[in-house]
């Protein structure tokens, strides 16, 4: 599809220039706008940040000048990353240029878009629970949550920071795995990264091969999905088996409780990660006459919208006096036991797949009402995310006209796996 402003893929449309040459010479890329950009604005989809400036850039975003990339502006998101369409931005809905008429996913929705459209070459976006995975597989493009600690977060306005990670997306699994390549490593500036994997030459495993490779299957990741959406699912899984895959069943049974989990440990990080939000360190003002905490209430009552201050305020309850321990502390063993799962499920599986989204994209508005919906859909995605695991979200195809997306997830460091396992599907 060519480039179409209604889409409203991007909040800001500013060009930063890269070096004159490297692996991304000549490529544009679209950048999630809670990603730091110096002198361009990044606003995080919110009121509250809606004119701020950062005095930086983002180590991805160094990476990618220093990659010879272009930066063609900034990804419209959902408002701080909290949401599964690109609805809850302060800048207006995107549209799904894959479905019309359909919400993109999200958070990384305006990234998804942009890339589908043609708007730009490549995009990056932040998934914290499958914020780059959801809109790859609802727009038809290819998205990789990297292992926790690949990519360096200085520069991500932070949401939930055991959680999220930066990662790519790109029409192809091997324009996606460039990507990666560019922005993986160590930094300095985040205590998080490390060197596991770093130097590997992610594109160069997306050669389709699959011969001997063991596909764990999680029957619990099936259950429930849409019918049309397992079809698809499992009509690509057939063709791995005729290229040699081997598919096992596999069960994860702590993932009745992983969405659970996730949502008490992303909304009590944000709850402490969004208090600088307060019109005197960050944000909009909220005036002062006297009472510094009337002035910050009506600061973030003005800046913040409704789902992240649903959001804040779940968070804060769940780490209040008398809770901690019945809702975070249970929430963290949960996370534990996630964990525990994948490590039994890779003795004797290479990578684990499933549906992406459980359902076809939204229609517009369709969730908005329901966020509980909204949350439960993130069912196949955030176990990666609680595991610290990589992901990579690759289109299979369509059910009723609609894109569907397969996911798999890869052991520690795995992004290789997941790579050759995604450009068989592919090709």
């Amino acid at each position: 599809m060519s480039a179409d402003a209604s889409l409203n893929a991007f909040v800001t449309r500013e060009r930063i220039e890269g070096s004159d040459d490297g692996p991304l010479a000549g490529r544009t890329v679209a950048v999630k706008d809670n990603i730091s950009t110096e002198g361009v604005r990044t606003t995080c989809g919110s009121a509250m940040l809606a004119d701020y400036v950062p005095p930086y850039d983002a180590t991805v975003v160094e990476r990618l000048k220093a990659a010879g990339a272009t930066v063609v502006g900034k990804a419209n998101m959902d408002e701080f990353g909290m949401g599964s369409t690109t609805e809850t931005s302060h800048f207006g809905a995107t549209e799904n240029p894959a479905a019309p008429g359909r919400v993109p996913g999200g958070s990384s929705g305006g990234s998804a878009a942009a890339v589908a459209a043609g708007e730009a070459d490549l995009a990056l976006g932040s998934d914290t629970g499958g914020s780059v995975r959801n809109p790859a597989a609802f727009c038809s493009v290819v998205g990789i949550k990297p292992t926790y600690g690949l990519v360096s977060r200085y520069g991500l306005v932070a949401y939930a920071n055991s959680l999220e990670q930066i990662g790519p997306l790109a029409p192809t699994v091997r324009g996606a795995a460039r990507l990666l390549e560019v922005i993986a490593g160590p930094d300095d500036r985040d205590a998080t990264t490390r060197s596991g994997g770093a130097d590997a030459d992610y594109a160069d495993a997306a050669d389709g091969d699959v011969e001997g490779t063991t596909v764990g299957v999680p029957t619990e990741l099936f259950e429930g999905a849409d019918e049309g959406v397992v079809d698809t699912v499992e009509a690509a899984l057939d063709d791995l088996r005729d290229r040699g895959a081997e598919t096992v069943e596999v069960s994860l049974p702590s993932i009745e409780r992983a969405v659970e989990a996730y949502y008490v440990i992303a909304m009590s990080e944000a709850s402490s990660n969004l208090a600088r939000f307060d019109g005197v360190r960050y944000g909009i003002s909220g005036g002062y006459e006297g009472d510094w905490n009337d002035s910050f209430a009506r600061a973030r009552e003005a800046g913040f919208g409704e789902e992240v201050k649903r959001r804040i305020l779940l968070g804060t309850y769940a780490l209040s006096a008398g809770y901690h321990d019945k809702y975070y502390k249970k929430a963290q063993d949960a996370r534990a036991w996630v964990q525990q799962d994948f490590d039994e499920a890779f003795e004797t599986a290479d990578v684990l797949a499933s549906p992406t989204m459980p359902v076809p994209p939204f229609e517009r508005g369709e969730g908005l009402d329901d966020p509980l919906k909204l949350y439960l859909a993130d069912a196949n995605t955030v176990p990666a995310n609680l595991a610290n695991l990589p992901a990579i979200s690759v289109p299979a195809g369509e059910t009723d006209g609609l894109p569907v997306g397969l996911q798999f997830v890869g052991p520690a460091f795995g992004e290789r796996a997941i790579v050759r396992a995604a450009s068989a599907v592919e090709d």
